[in-house]
């Protein structure tokens, strides 16, 4: 298949690519701009670990095709924060401890980020439901809830 030319902003970042027209946005987002915090799980959609923000939602970048994602506005992981100032949700994701193997820990992070954009101070249940579509094999969730609650009160 031809390459056609997309126009993405990342991280605020301007990009102009030639790409395959059906490659994931997962892979765009890794292989042609090299931002490799957002992780690639299960390739179907399933386990979230490839979260990211798309105009705004959270979506499974995995099974977006990269013609889809012209001139869309993502924020990854890497959008979050940075290395010399945790976002509070990173900080209240170590401060839990709802950081072990770390797979899934963009995906949730974006998708709590995702919630708490849009409500300052959300319930339990409404926690459970915005982070439903990331999948944790090791914390059992209790943490990475107890994370989200403490990032909406540093938050406020």
């Amino acid at each position: 298949m031809q390459n056609i030319e997309i126009n993405l902003t990342v991280n605020k970042k301007h990009y102009t690519l030639s790409v395959n027209p059906l490659k994931p946005l997962i892979n765009v987002i890794r292989e042609d701009i090299g931002l490799t915090g957002t992780k690639s799980g299960c390739g179907k959609g399933e386990c979230g670990a490839c979260t990211l923000l798309l105009n705004g939602k959270p979506v499974t970048s995995c099974i977006i095709p990269a013609a889809q994602a012209n001139n869309a506005d993502i924020v990854t992981i890497e959008g979050i924060g940075s290395e010399e100032k945790l976002h509070p949700i990173q900080e209240a994701f170590v401060e839990e401890g709802a950081v072990q193997c770390g797979f899934c820990t963009p995906g949730m992070i974006i998708s709590s980020y995702a919630l708490l954009k849009k409500n300052s101070n959300p319930a339990e249940d409404e926690i459970k439901e915005a982070i439903s579509g990331n999948l944790c094999r090791c914390t059992g969730y209790t943490k990475i809830i107890q994370a989200v609650k403490k990032a909406s009160k540093k938050m406020r």
